[in-house]
């Protein structure tokens, strides 16, 4: 067995996970093979659910209000000693990726949905690591409780952060997360706070030929908002991001749309900036209403945090990571990820390259099982997670393994194809390891653990965690 470091004998941690390996795998292709999106997620839910239960975890579902979000724990000793702590999952997917195990684009269903982010791999491995620590505890007769965290709807950001507002993860002594990249590292940077919002408009309906004057276009509104947004963008800061889609712009073009309705993104670095840029949006909106004698409501969907990382916590990830040492990747993977990388022009592989701050000399590997350092210390990934939601809350790490093809893009069906197939489990199995390692390291080591405590409290200091979902909102349903 890899060694964590000389001083922490964890014993059997990575052995046990390369055991029940077949049912890991087993169970992140079943959730590839129904792939089901953001709030639908019943199959991988339920699955997740009686596996863990199968294996003495208590669960409690439908936590937060959210029908396809459950917790499973289980606790080590009399419940009064050990620290609490959570591995998180996620299990849903995308619209539109569905995609066969094959290194050329073929989808299964057309315009059906696939795991183009790969949350299959994601919340089995999370799954693995809590089952896996859960032996251990008993094993060792170590005291502590370790819960599975089972995450709806990261797509669209109405998952974790629900959970936080519920006090779901308040009484954690540290998190520990993941996901699917495409080299081994751990994630040291942070992420764009946002504000998933829709704003509707109603107006007057009128014949737009024959007497338009009596009409009042809801459509008018929703387009004037939109040209304010985006002359607002040049009095925002350089990472800010405004971005929307119509949603409803009217039946027929005969008909002066008495109903429309955008949908916006506003992110930016920090929580506060979110806040006040929302605001900023909410007044162009009341004036396109103004403009167009129309009036408007708002759908406050959902909110997020930025990622706060520990670098405690990163840099103990990255030992683990270095002790575990690389995939082996074997020759027929590696021809696998070569093929589906041909499918993209060479200049978008190095751009993508560049914007993970991957080394461009992997532009040709296709995929690689080597280990990095963190690469992203004090960098902001120009995207959102509502693992954010977490990190403010508890001491919170995450890492990436290698499960994509080198230079592809995110969202995509190259990531489809991976994450059900070797390549993908492989890099599954890794995370599962480290996850598992660092947090037996953390109950063996508790002056780390508060070292890593230490830095949070520092890092949130007059700055508490207030969630941004007002209260009177709920999470969707969409089966209403």
């Amino acid at each position: 067995m890899a060694s964590v470091t000389p001083e922490v004998p964890v014993e059997n941690v990575v052995e046990w996970v390369e055991e029940r390996a077949g049912r890991f795998i087993g169970i992140a292709n079943q959730i590839w093979e129904s792939p089901e999106t953001a709030l639908t997620e019943k199959k991988a839910c339920k699955l997740q659910a009686d596996d863990l239960a199968a294996d003495g975890f208590t669960i409690t579902m439908g936590i937060a209000d959210l029908p396809t979000a459950f917790v499973a724990e289980y606790t080590q000793g009399d419940g009064t000693t050990g620290p609490i702590f959570g591995f998180m999952g996620e299990y849903d997917a995308l619209p539109g990726l569905s995609q066969d195990r094959t290194p050329t684009q073929a989808a299964l269903v057309s315009n059906g949905p696939g795991h183009g982010c790969g949350h299959n791999l994601l919340g089995t491995a999370s799954l693995a690591a809590a089952a896996v620590v859960k032996a251990w505890l008993q094993a060792t007769n170590t005291p502590g409780t370790v819960r599975y965290y089972g995450c709806p709807a990261e797509e669209t950001v109405e998952g974790k952060n629900f959970m936080a507002r519920a006090g779901c993860f308040a009484d954690l002594d540290f998190a520990i997360s993941w996901h699917p990249a495409q080299i081994n590292t751990p994630t040291g940077g942070t992420s764009l706070a946002s504000d998933n919002v829709k704003f509707r408009f109603k107006g007057r309906t009128a014949h737009a030929a024959a007497n338009p004057e009596t009409g009042r276009s809801a459509l008018d509104a929703v387009e004037l908002m939109n040209i304010g947004v985006n002359f607002l963008r040049e009095h925002t800061i350089d990472q800010a991001r405004l971005h929307y889609v119509i949603t409803n712009g009217g039946g027929a073009p005969n008909v002066v749309p008495d109903e429309a309705e955008v949908w916006y993104f506003i992110r930016s670095p920090e929580r506060y900036q979110v806040n006040e840029l929302t605001d900023r949006v909410r007044k162009i909106a009341e004036g396109a209403a103004l403009m167009t004698e129309t009036t408007v409501t708002e759908e406050f969907i959902s909110g997020i945090y930025n990622l706060l990382p520990n670098k405690v916590l990163v840099d103990r990830m990255e030992q683990h990571l270095q002790a575990l040492g690389p995939i082996d990747f074997s020759d027929e993977e590696i021809a696998f990820a070569q093929e589906i990388a041909s499918a993209y022009p060479r200049e978008l592989r190095e751009g993508v390259l560049k914007a993970e701050h991957l080394p461009l000399d992997l532009i040709d590997a296709g995929v690689t099982g080597e280990i990095y350092p963190t690469l992203d210390f004090g960098v902001l990934m120009m995207g959102g997670t509502d693992v954010a939601d977490i990190s403010w809350n508890t001491p919170t790490v995450q890492l990436g393994t290698a499960c994509f093809v080198l230079g592809t893009p995110g969202h995509s069906w190259a990531n489809t194809a991976t994450a059900g197939m070797s390549i993908g489990h492989k890099g599954m199995l890794l995370a599962a390891k480290a996850m598992a390692l660092a947090a037996a390291d953390l109950l063996l080591n508790p002056d780390v653990l508060e070292a890593a405590k230490a830095e949070f409290a520092e890092s949130t200091k007059g700055r508490p965690y207030v969630s941004p979902i007002p209260e009177h909102v709920v999470p969707r349903n969409l089966e209403k």
